[in-house]
């Protein structure tokens, strides 16, 4: 299993589209920084068989150091979570001889 980075992201919509790398490096990362700007609004995004981005809160809890074995608070704290959508479990998250 390999790592694409969003220059290859970039690279391959590009080519799919006929757009120059910098045009649509623009376009892509417009596009993240609107949903990074929603969620610190506190909005739901949701999208279509992709999947739903949205804020979730941890309570407080007592971790353990795996070190010491001390125990150790740990704050509430705001967490972006993301369930995938119907098309995405259909490709992916259900393709048990991908790992």
């Amino acid at each position: 299993m390999a790592t694409v980075s969003k220059k290859e992201i970039v690279k391959i919509i590009a080519d799919k589209n006929g757009l120059t790398a910098a045009e649509t490096a623009k376009v892509i990362q417009s596009f993240m920084d609107q949903i990074i700007e929603e969620l610190g609004k506190g909005n739901r995004i949701e999208f279509r068989e992709f999947g739903i981005f949205e804020l979730k809160r941890r309570k407080p809890r007592i971790a353990r150091n795996p070190k010491t074995g001390e125990t150790v608070p740990v704050p509430a704290k705001t967490v972006v979570s993301f369930k995938p959508g119907k098309t995405m479990k259909e490709r992916v998250v259900n393709m048990e001889n991908v790992l």
